[in-house]
């Protein structure tokens, strides 16, 4: 039962994702809010907290290796989408949300690509600096509007900047993905 343990907490971010997707897409209300950015706050954490895990208890698994990653995606993808579908969503948040999808599915597919010719692309200390920041922007935009006045504001466009910040490094290790494995192609 013990070498489970991270792979639940893996699983518990991907049952989390669709409920916290819920929730963000309610009518603003800050009890609301506040619930969404709770769990998020939870799902982000158990990102970290399964890996902690898996390296102290010694029982890193290829299912974990792989659901992991794909835990980490979904939950940055539908926070990206409920975000956008929830606030008048201008060029200034879609376009380093768009960057982010699109270099996740297509890492995800390189690694799928990989995977047929036995290549393993390990997660680079970057891409897991990258995941941190977008959590972080993702956490303060969902967060902003229990915030009132200036306060919201600052945090609204602290958040849109991280989340730029957040996309800038998703296209450096993307690049990073696919110059370090461009001789199997």
């Amino acid at each position: 039962m013990k070498q489970h343990i991270p792979n639940f907490v893996t699983g518990l971010r991907i049952a989390l994702t669709p409920l916290i997707a819920f929730v963000l897409w309610q009518p603003q209300e800050n009890w609301l809010t506040a619930l969404g950015l709770f769990l998020f706050i939870i799902a982000s954490a158990s990102d970290w907290l399964d890996g902690y895990l898996a390296r102290q208890m010694n029982i890193v698994s290829p299912v974990g290796r792989m659901l992991d990653p794909i835990a980490d995606k979904l939950l940055v993808a539908a926070c990206l989408l409920a975000l956008a579908a929830s606030r008048v969503a201008d060029a200034v948040f879609l376009v380093p949300a768009l960057i982010i999808l699109m270099r996740e599915i297509l890492v995800s597919g390189l690694r799928e690509h990989l995977a047929g010719s036995k290549v393993i692309v390990p997660v680079s200390l970057a891409a897991k600096w990258k995941t941190a920041t977008q959590m972080t922007a993702l956490g303060v935009l969902i967060g902003a509007p229990i915030l009132g006045g200036a306060s919201r504001v600052t945090a609204e466009i602290g958040g849109i900047v991280l989340l730029w910040f957040a996309a800038a490094m998703t296209v450096q290790t993307g690049v990073m993905y696919f110059r370090a494995s461009s001789k199997h192609f």
